[in-house]
This record gives structure tokens, C-alpha cells and sequence, in this order.
């Protein structure tokens, strides 16, 4: 499965994935720590990332989680990671986590494969409900809810604790599927 749009494609990840996430979480430390500190820490060199692959691969085989690269047509270079995490199989509902590159911010990059990757998660996955929390300070992830039609549903209170600080109230924003 690939998803193209632009210059750009979505991939799930691959096993051959380890070097190139690997880079791109080196080239963004500063940027992934407080809302990434996990994918940050397991993939700080290449072998620490080629495991985070390998477990991934298997998470995704077994519908655990999905782990997708953002990548560019000509270089294949990645841009950015978009996670579908959390999933409630009983619910059919998941949270989509994402991250991208310094140089490819504000392009409406990701907003475009959010768009992209909710149809999936509504027609191939049969998902109902999709979230994305954030924190309120993080406006361009506010804006990608939005641009893609995401609804603010509430606070939640002391939802995520970034490395050596004190719990961070989050807002949950939701989408759903319209075909239901």
C-alpha cells in the first residue's frame, strides 16, 4: 500500500526504514522531545532504530498500531512519521499522532496525508471515530485538526507528561466517519 499526493508519499513502515527514521529523529531532537520523548529515545542510532522498526512492522502486521513514513517521490527522503495509535478495535476508534521535519513545516504537508490516512482508517480499517490531542500551545496541530475538519471535544486533564515536566492538560479533537 502507497498513498501519493504531490511530491509526496505514505508508506507503512518497512524494515528497511531503521536509517532513514534514525536521521530524521537526530535532525528534529529538539523538536520531538517533549510530545515524542519515546520514538525520540528509540531511535537515537541506527540500531536502536532498526529494533523500533522491526517491533513496529510487527505491530502494524498485527493491527496494534500503524506506523506510516511520510516520504518524498524524488529522494525518498522521510519528511515526517504519522502514527494511527490507541486503537479500540471494540469502538472502532484510534488516535493519530504525527510529526514533521523542520524544512517541510507549514506546507499543508500534513494536512494533506491526515486527509488522506482518515479516509484510509474510515474505508479500509472501518474505523468510526479518530482523534488527535494536543496541546493547546501547539497551533499548527490545532490547525491541521481543523483543516481537516476534526471537532474540539474537550480538555483533558493532565493527559500527557513530557520529560522532567509536570502533567500538560491536552485538547481532544475528533472526527467521524460520515458514511456511519
Amino acid at each position: 500500500m502507497q498513498l501519493n499526493f504531490d511530491s509526496y508519499c505514505i508508506s507503512p513502515i518497512q524494515p528497511k526504514d531503521g536509517w532513514k527514521i534514525c536521521n530524521f529523529v537526530v535532525a528534529n531532537e529538539d523538536r520531538l522531545k517533549r510530545y515524542f520523548p519515546k520514538t525520540l529515545e528509540q531511535n537515537l542510532t541506527p540500531d536502536l532504530a532498526n529494533i523500533f522498526v522491526a517491533k513496529k512492522v510487527k505491530q502494524f502486521e498485527n493491527k496494534g498500531e500503524f506506523l506510516f513514513t511520510l516520504k518524498t517521490n524524488d529522494s525518498d527522503q522521510l519528511v515526517g512519521l504519522i502514527y494511527i495509535k490507541k486503537l479500540n478495535w471494540t469502538k472502532k476508534e484510534g488516535e493519530f499522532a504525527y510529526c514533521i521535519g523542520y524544512e517541510y513545516e507549514g506546507k499543508g504537508i500534513t494536512t494533506k496525508a491526515i486527509k488522506i490516512l482518515s479516509n484510509h482508517a474510515f474505508d479500509t480499517l472501518n474505523l468510526k471515530t479518530l482523534q488527535i490531542i494536543v496541546h493547546p500551545s501547539n497551533k499548527p496541530s490545532i490547525k491541521v485538526a481543523e483543516n481537516c475538519n476534526f471537532t474540539w471535544i474537550k480538555t483533558l486533564e493532565k493527559e500527557h507528561t513530557p520529560p522532567g515536566e509536570k502533567p500538560l492538560d491536552m485538547e481532544l479533537y475528533e472526527l467521524y466517519n460520515e458514511m456511519e
